[in-house]
């Protein structure tokens, strides 16, 4: 049987009139840069193994850090509850312990916790889609995932695609970053007629049952507060159903805070960094040094409060995928050397002005589809 992502893949090819992908392609000069990168992270990570045994523990170290990442969240939670902290403080720092459940999560889709437990190991991943509840089905986005690394910035990668990656830079690319279910439908419009229902119901089969519910209840949320505001601003009062009580909209309001505010800042801060750290379009298929760039300046300091410092070490990933998020950070200064000694890019802001496109000529743009985009 095809996984999930062959199907979409082949779907994606068809609906374009064939695969554009080239494969095979990598020039010489970065295949030597390559397996130099991949040569230095890898004794890298060996010599930070050696040097710290306890790293050998992984399934233990990645059930501490999910169990602090809940207890922390709960905790915070706990205190605004209880009138310690306010709002302001109570969302950010919920969105940074909901951080490290992301990492687990790309870390589990890798089998890299509990590869040899099924039971923890599907816990693991039912925990950190419950701590994400604005987040896809993790064992479905594996499929995408996994594709991803095959073909990262190519016409089927549907992952980073989905978070805009390769779209221009305007309003509404981060209203989608931002809503991935208003991502979905407005990207509707882009696919075929034929096609549409069925891409919706997968989107749908996909975010259901925990992030289905999620959006229900932000969109309604949304759509309550903006009737309020609307009628308000013309000295109306909204003659809303019975159900509709002061202590229903309080309660909401709490959720707000709890859930809704912390998961959305934190997928935005993943979404806005991951859409631009992947190149998009005109990259050699299978080419690291072409895939991502390393965003480590500091103009990103606060969206990377929020999504692990993904946007300066998820690069290292591309090259070597054994090792977990921690073990990246901890490899992360030989890795950046070696990585700018092979050409690798380092915070090309040039990249929000070209549509993710590699190229930084525009003729490569518009070969690569910069107008399409």
């Amino acid at each position: 049987m095809s996984s999930l992502s062959e199907k979409l893949m082949g779907q994606a090819a068809k609906a374009d009139g064939g695969s554009r992908i080239k494969q095979n392609s990598i020039n010489a000069q970065d295949q030597k840069r390559i397996a130099a990168i991949k040569t230095a992270v890898l004794a890298e990570g060996d010599r930070i193994r050696a040097k710290y045994p306890i790293l050998k523990h992984q399934d233990l170290i990645g059930m501490a850090i999910l169990l602090f990442s809940i207890a922390g969240a709960v905790l915070t939670g706990w205190a605004y509850l209880e009138g310690v902290l306010a709002w302001y403080v109570t969302i950010p720092v919920i969105a940074i312990f909901l951080s490290f459940t992301h990492e687990l999560e790309h870390d589990l889709i890798h089998y890299m916790y509990f590869r040899k437990n099924k039971f923890m190991h599907n816990l693991m991943m039912a925990l950190v889609w419950i701590c994400r509840p604005s987040t896809i089905n993790p064992w479905a986005r594996r499929h995408l995932h996994l594709h991803h690394h095959k073909h990262s910035g190519t016409e089927t990668d549907l992952e980073e695609r989905a978070i805009t990656n390769g779209e221009r830079f305007t309003p509404l690319r981060l209203l989608m970053m931002f809503d991935l279910e208003l991502s979905v439908v407005l990207r509707m419009f882009k696919i075929p007629k034929n096609r549409r229902l069925k891409m919706l119901m997968m989107g749908a089969a996909g975010n259901f049952p925990v992030a289905s519910v999620f959006y229900i209840g932000w969109h309604a949320y949304v759509a309550y507060w903006a009737i309020e505001a609307a009628a308000w601003a013309v000295g109306y009062s909204v003659p809303w159903p019975a159900f509709v009580t002061p202590e229903l909209v309080a309660t909401a309001n709490t959720v707000a805070v709890l859930i809704f505010a912390p998961n959305l800042l934190r997928s935005f801060s993943i979404n806005f960094i991951s859409s631009n750290m992947h190149y998009f379009g005109d990259i050699e298929d299978g080419n690291f040094v072409q895939q991502c760039q390393v965003l480590n300046s500091k103009w990103f300091i606060i969206p990377h409060l929020f999504c692990f410092n993904f946007g300066s070490t998820h690069g290292i990933h591309h090259f070597v995928v054994r090792d977990p998020f921690y073990i990246r950070q901890m490899t992360a200064k030989r890795a950046h050397e070696v990585m700018r000694e092979n050409g690798v890019r380092f915070n090309d802001l040039g990249t929000f002005k070209r549509a993710n496109r590699w190229s930084m000529n525009e003729q490569g743009q518009k070969e690569a589809g910069y107008q399409a985009a």
